[in-house]
C-alpha cells in the first residue's frame, strides 16, 4: 500500500491529466466544429479509419478503438454516412460483420481538417506544458513535432 502522500500525488496527477484532456478536447471540438463542421469524435473516426490498411474496420473494432459503446458508434457512423463521409457494407467472408470505410469525400475533409487539428493540439499541449510543469514530461512524450521548428536554428 502506498503512503498517503504518494496516493495524494497520484490523485493530483490524475486530476491534472483529466483536466488537461477535457480542456484540449473542448478546444479541439470548438475549432473543428467551427472550421470543418466536424466533432472530435467524427474527426477521430475518419483519422482512425484512414490509417487502416484497407481504410475500414468492423463496427465492433471501431467501437473498441474509439472507446465508445456499440450504440454510440452506430450513431456516429450513421451521422458520417448521412454526410457521405463514410460507407458501410457487409463483410464478404462473414455476413454478420459490417465494415465502415472512409469515402473519397471523407478523405478530402480529413485532409483539410488534419492541419487544423494538429496545429490546435500542438498549441494546446505547448501551452499546457508551460502552465502545468507537473505534466511537462507527459506532454513532451505525446507532443506533435512542429514542422516549422526544423527550419529554426537550434540553440
Amino acid at each position: 500500500m502506498l503512503p498517503d502522500d504518494e496516493v495524494e500525488a497520484q490523485v493530483h496527477g490524475w486530476r491534472l491529466l483529466a483536466v488537461l484532456h477535457a480542456r484540449i478536447e473542448a478546444r479541439l471540438e470548438r475549432v473543428l466544429q467551427a472550421e470543418h463542421d466536424l466533432s472530435v469524435s467524427e474527426y477521430g473516426v475518419l483519422e482512425l479509419l484512414s490509417r487502416q490498411v484497407a481504410h475500414h474496420l468492423r463496427m465492433n473494432q471501431l467501437a473498441t478503438a474509439m472507446a465508445l459503446s456499440q450504440s454510440a458508434t452506430t450513431r456516429l457512423v450513421t451521422r458520417l454516412e448521412d454526410r457521405g463521409l463514410l460507407a458501410r457494407y457487409l463483410c464478404a467472408d462473414d455476413r454478420r460483420g459490417i465494415y465502415s470505410e472512409v469515402t473519397p469525400a471523407g478523405f478530402e475533409l480529413l485532409e483539410r481538417a488534419r492541419p487544423t487539428h494538429n496545429t490546435t493540439l500542438r498549441h494546446e499541449l505547448t501551452d499546457a506544458a508551460s502552465r502545468t510543469p507537473e505534466l511537462a514530461h507527459l506532454i513532451s512524450a505525446i507532443a506533435i513535432p512542429d514542422p516549422d521548428r526544423s527550419l529554426q536554428p537550434q540553440p
